[in-house]
């Protein structure tokens, strides 16, 4: 049985706080690439009751991606956008989702992100990283951005960590770590930066920010 929006408004308030709980819901946050890092850190903001997610990925579903993203094997051939969307709404019925099935350039990111209130850089490729993060900070100076940077490989957990680079910048990863070197992406690395992208998105909603 699906819960009433009440009883799952109820039941974040309990958990976070009725002032911190509507900082969450009244919040939009766009998650870029919806990979190993979007996917899990869509589930985790969902979790956590943010209001509305606007999802960016031009790919489809593949079985190479089950291993480490947040879809599912019957998903495959799908469109990013629209299996993930589904998925969350899963999650929370309530959760806001604004789905764009492009590839993000320097030519359409103002229009696709303008809404948002924080932006999260999930790409496995350094050009795009790279072009998202400057797009971001030269067009869009006022906006949060939380970005990633090395998580592949069998390396210590304790070394992914999150660096505030500026006031609105934060990078969370090892920073060394490279996807074509040795093993590559294993899920639970994957997912340790994306809950590190994740909380932070947490944190600066709160407004808890790193020194």
């Amino acid at each position: 049985m699906i819960p009433s929006k009440e009883e799952w408004k109820r039941a974040l308030n309990d958990r976070h706080g009725k002032e911190l709980q509507d900082k969450l819901s009244s919040a939009t946050v766009a998650i870029c690439g919806l990979g190993g890092l979007g996917s899990n850190i869509a589930v985790s903001l969902t979790r956590a009751g943010i209001g509305k997610l606007i999802l960016i990925d031009f790919d489809c579903v593949d079985i190479t991606n089950l291993h480490r993203q947040q879809y599912k094997s019957d998903q495959i051939g799908m469109n990013k956008t629209e299996a993930l969307s589904k998925n969350l709404k899963e999650i929370s019925p309530y959760i806001d989702t604004q789905i764009h099935t492009v590839k993000i350039t320097e030519d359409n990111a103002v229009s696709l992100l303008r809404d948002s209130d924080i932006i999260c850089e999930a790409f496995d490729d350094a050009e795009c990283k790279a072009m998202l993060t400057n797009t971001v900070l030269e067009m869009m100076p006022e906006k949060y951005l939380v970005a990633a940077s090395g998580m592949a490989g069998l390396g210590s957990t304790n070394s992914v960590k999150t660096r505030k680079i500026t006031s609105k910048f934060y990078l969370c990863g090892d920073e060394t770590s490279d996807v074509n070197d040795g093993i590559g992406l294993v899920s639970s690395r994957v997912m340790l930066c994306a809950a590190h992208q994740a909380h932070t998105v947490l944190r600066i909603l709160a407004g808890k920010f790193e020194p």
